[in-house]
């Protein structure tokens, strides 16, 4: 590859549609993202059905925005990267079909990938210097891994949810709450008011010696019947306090499994991805527990831990840079998971 390789990056595996272009892997020109919470936000939750014709909708500007605010034009792109899994088929499918239709006209190489990968390469987009082997926590509303690589896109999942995600589980309490959608966000917000004590809730799994997986199915149960025990009781809900008391109990299992995570590899860098690592509380705890342990724990500035083409740009560089490109056959894959290394 040249010494200057620019990449578009298009991220439509939700419901956030983005694109943007990334300057060998490290420097973002632009990263264009349009939400869809306005439009799913009375639903308490994401319709996939209007998540897919949303991006159908908005797809091409998207990335003629991108291209405009980066100052660059298709002939100056190196390549073409699009997430193609795992998320919802109709939302990926726009993606997939804009870059491939993109990457035949223009003549450029494609690059397929995963949308859980290009979490934590928005950790290289922040200006860090970044070295191998580390450690990554991607916690979002569909996924929760501890990853180990050994260097670029040699992972290993070292623990993984057994149930729900940790963003589920938070977009569903807030919920319960009417707290509007998503969740994450503003219970973060009301938390930071309460005791995290004034209730006791569970934390699962904390117990299994070595073991890195996560559960938060009971944490969330425990939760909801609470929530509704005191509205039985014809009790107000504090709030604060019962965001607090939760998102305790949540920050508290994945801290524990990152820590035990760094005590069981010889790593220098632990890196923090997804949407969920924007919640204040768990970027201050993860550094609390583990820079007494030597290690450098290194998070995305909060708009690059949402859903973006940036991260998705920056892992298609490295791909690329490796030789893995995909065909034109390249196809959305809802259900795909961190182990099938596909050369694509």
């Amino acid at each position: 590859m040249a010494n200057r390789s620019l990449i578009l990056g298009i991220e439509t595996s939700c419901d956030d549609t983005s694109a943007a272009v990334v300057l060998n892997g490290r420097t973002v020109l632009s990263n264009i993202i349009s939400s869809q919470d306005n439009l799913h936000q009375r639903f308490g939750g994401i319709v996939p059905e209007i998540a897919s014709r949303r991006h159908l909708e908005i797809i091409n500007p998207i990335i003629d925005e991108a291209m405009a605010k980066a100052g660059v034009r298709f002939s100056d792109l190196d390549g073409i990267a699009v997430s193609y899994g795992p998320g919802l088929v109709g939302s990926l499918l726009v993606g997939v079909s804009a870059a491939k239709a993109l990457a035949f006209s223009l003549d450029l190489p494609l690059v397929g990938v995963n949308h859980v990968e290009g979490h934590l390469y928005a950790n290289f987009l922040t200006g860090a210097t970044i070295s191998f082997p580390l450690l990554c926590l991607v916690v979002s509303g569909g996924h929760t891994n501890i990853l180990y690589l050994e260097g670029h896109g040699e992972i290993e999942v070292l623990g993984r949810t057994r149930d729900d995600a940790a963003g589920e589980v938070f977009d569903k309490i807030a919920r319960a709450l009417e707290l509007g959608f998503p969740g994450g966000p503003v219970i973060d917000r009301l938390a930071v008011r309460g005791d995290p004590s004034s209730f006791s809730f569970p934390r699962a799994l904390m117990g299994e010696e070595g073991k890195l997986d996560f559960s938060f199915s009971g944490v969330k149960t425990a939760v909801l019947n609470c929530i509704r025990r005191e509205m039985e009781k014809g009790k107000n809900v504090d709030l604060h306090n019962i965001c607090a008391a939760f998102q305790a109990s949540v920050v508290d299992v994945l801290v524990e499994k990152c820590l035990l995570a760094a005590r069981q590899k010889n790593v220098k860098n632990f890196l923090l991805a997804g949407g969920v690592a924007a919640n204040s509380e768990l970027r201050r705890r993860l550094r609390q527990r583990l820079e007494p342990e030597k290690m450098e724990v290194i998070v995305p500035p909060v708009e690059l831990c949402t859903d973006n083409g940036a991260m998705i740009a920056a892992a298609g560089y490295y791909r690329l840079r490796r030789g893995f490109t995909a065909s034109y056959d390249l196809n959305a894959e809802p259900s795909l998971n961190l182990e099938s290394r596909r050369n694509c």
